[in-house]
């Protein structure tokens, strides 16, 4: 009869896929501590897994999906020289400007509907004398 050695297999594979997973692990935060793209395929060649391996690592693939976001996003404004990215001060004055311009609509706008409203009421009433709308136009400069 044969010795049974399926203790000996389970130990060597628990092992295995421990040192796997420290692999992975140290692969995924190498890849962000060296500001280098994090992605499932950037971490299995750094760690010597397989894409398919990591996809089966929930937690993993959260991290990667995570640390890719940011690393993507991290990337996408490093692309803008940082003397051609707007201050903080000049985005302010944009923003000011913009909630000026809008008010100035927002005044026309009433402007141009009691305008409206009166015209509308003219049409539908022809007899009213004209000196109780006040005016027709509105009184603001178009933009």
């Amino acid at each position: 009869m044969r010795a049974d050695n399926s203790r000996h297999l389970i130990a060597a594979a628990r092992s295995r896929a421990a040192q796997t997973r420290q692999r992975a692990v140290a692969a995924l935060l190498h890849l962000d501590a060296t500001g280098q793209p994090v992605s499932v395929d950037a971490v299995a060649r750094q760690a010597g897994v397989s894409r398919s391996w990591l996809y089966t690592q929930p937690d993993l693939r959260d991290d990667i999906q995570r640390l890719g976001v940011h690393d993507s996003a991290a990337r996408a404004l490093a692309t803008v020289p940082g003397r051609q990215r707007a201050s903080e001060a000049s985005l302010l004055r944009r923003l000011q400007a913009a909630t000026d311009r809008i008010r100035r609509l927002e005044k026309e706008n009433g402007e141009l509907r009691n305008s409206l409203a009166i015209a509308l009421g003219q049409r539908r009433a022809p007899g009213l004398p004209q000196s109780l709308s006040g005016h027709d136009t509105p009184t603001s400069s178009a933009i």
